[in-house]
């Protein structure tokens, strides 16, 4: 991990991207190389963080147009090299739309951008970024969202739920998923998915935003720090 990086890619209109840097240097002292989205070189990148924000301003649907960016070619060669990605709210719905994910992200079932603290329950830690939480620990992490409400036809559920591809539901403090926890009316309650190798994770929640107690919660650390046990046995 000493010679590696992880990275953090900017789209014009991320405000995720600084958020991401800080919770990895500052929070957890990982070395983060900022990768500008014109760029084509993922040299010495171990791990990938595509943050949330407004890419391109969510013209035309969010992340539609941010799959078109230069630098997603790479990305995609990354993960099919089985590189840990990481997609974070806009990050989730650019890798959805860049086919990298299952389903997509469709607009919040009551219409309206919510912004507040919820509860997720780890459903799965095969991945690298869920592999210092145990399966039905409960995070508690803060979510900022209008196109959140994750949909799949009723054949890719049935696909995901059988391998294992749900990463997090969303439920209350004592891990309950229900209709009145399902904060964007999301399909069977999802808040995160990943690959079939569960190697690229998309998350609506902001881990990066719950790094700190003086943030209003730590529980991000404890899926970003995973991450870092992951790398220390790979490399």
């Amino acid at each position: 991990m000493s010679r590696s990086q992880i990275g953090v890619i900017s789209f014009p209109g991320s405000n995720g991207d600084w958020d991401a840097y800080h919770a990895l240097v500052d929070s957890l002292g990982v070395p983060v190389r900022m990768l500008d989205h014109r760029e084509r070189h993922l040299s010495g990148i171990a791990a990938l963080v595509i943050p949330g924000g407004f890419s391109y301003g969510d013209y035309l649907r969010c992340g539609a147009i941010a799959r078109f960016s230069p630098i997603m070619d790479s990305v995609r060669e990354f993960a099919i090299r089985g590189g840990p990605i990481l997609g974070i709210c806009n990050g989730f719905q650019i890798l959805t739309e860049a086919h990298l994910l299952p389903g997509a992200l469709l607009r919040n079932q009551r219409l309206r951008f919510q912004c507040r603290w919820t509860h997720i329950r780890v459903e799965q830690n095969a991945s690298p970024w869920t592999t210092g939480c145990d399966e039905g620990e409960v995070l508690r992490l803060p979510i900022a969202h209008g196109d959140g409400c994750y949909f799949a036809d009723s054949e890719t559920l049935t696909r995901i739920e059988d391998a294992g591809q749900v990463i997090a539901r969303y439920c209350d403090a004592s891990g309950r998923v229900t209709s009145e926890t399902n904060v964007n009316g999301s399909l069977h309650g999802i808040a995160a998915v990943a690959n079939e190798a569960k190697t690229v994770v998309g998350m609506m929640p902001h881990p990066e935003r719950a790094t700190e107690l003086l943030l209003g919660g730590d529980d991000g650390r404890r899926l970003l720090r995973g991450l870092l046990d992951f790398l220390s046995v790979a490399v």
